[in-house]
């Protein structure tokens, strides 16, 4: 089975067009379509009754939250076996081959089983109209990020109290969620160094004496627009490095349903931090 998120797509969709052909050779495929996609709204009406018309099973949204979440989930069943297992894609951009040429984004694609089943778990909530309310490996919103990203800005304001190396890298769209940017503060104002990479809005003020002078704040203009979405949180083997669909923004963080993966093997941590260094 193929389950996948779709926020924007390109006019003609190869990803589209693959899920066709994918549910007419008899695979079970679902299809999260979000039609308040701003400026897509008819592309996406016309793609769902494609994908209607091909046999998948659609699902238009939830009533009070945006599905922003860039996420697909294959599920492979052996029956002769009794077993499962999971290949899941999380990404930092859309399914959008037009947008791909222009923007700078992140895909993680893992057979890690854990992921799989917090995916599972956010296909499951998606397809009763519901949101997830706890997920172990992934962030999820608007339940379980946002919480969890307050959480380990504390871990590192703890390990520094306690005289332990930390550090916080975000690179992001926009920062305005005044939750986290309240959090970031105060992890600045107990000497945490706090690297942000913002592209747009960033409604937080860096180099304010006994307030944000941990706290430095860059902005990448290139060629591509940036578009991908880097947490950090920590130093060394402990470091925990995320991907993610969700902006610092409040309408990311608590009104729309977004994913962060961690990001556990080395050689890609490694790329990771060489990409948000290299920026930052």
């Amino acid at each position: 089975s193929i389950k996948m998120t779709l926020y924007r797509v390109a006019d003609r969709s190869k990803i589209i067009d693959a899920l066709i052909e994918a549910a007419e050779n008899g695979k079970e495929v679902v299809v999260l379509v979000e039609l308040r996609a701003r400026f897509d709204e008819a592309n996406n009406i016309e793609m769902s009754h494609r994908l209607e018309d091909a046999g998948c099973q659609i699902l238009y949204g939830l009533g009070d939250y945006k599905v922003h979440s860039k996420l697909c989930l294959i599920t492979i069943t052996y029956r002769s076996k009794n077993e499962i297992k999971y290949i899941t894609q999380i990404g930092t951009g859309n399914y959008n081959e037009k947008t791909s040429r222009l923007y700078t984004d992140l895909s993680l694609l893992t057979a890690n089983q854990k992921i799989g089943a917090d995916a599972a778990k956010v296909f499951m909530a998606l397809q009763k109209g519901e949101v997830v309310e706890d997920v172990e490996e992934l962030l999820v919103a608007p339940k379980c990020l946002q919480n969890r990203v307050v959480a380990m800005i504390d871990e590192q304001i703890a390990n520094k109290k306690s005289g332990k190396a930390a550090y916080i890298g975000v690179k992001i769209n926009s920062l305005t969620d005044k939750v986290l940017i309240d959090k970031l503060i105060e992890a600045s104002q107990n000497g945490v160094q706090v690297d942000l990479i913002v592209r747009g809005i960033c409604c937080l003020k860096p180099q304010i004496p006994d307030m944000t002078e941990n706290i430095r704040v860059v902005s990448v203009v290139g060629r591509f627009l940036e578009h991908s979405r880097i947490y950090r949180f920590g130093v060394g083997d402990a470091e925990k490095i995320y991907i993610a669909s969700a902006d610092f923004m409040t309408r990311n963080t608590i009104r729309r349903v977004e994913v962060a993966a961690p990001i556990y093997d080395e050689k890609i941590r490694e790329r990771i931090r060489y990409i948000f260094d290299y920026e930052g």
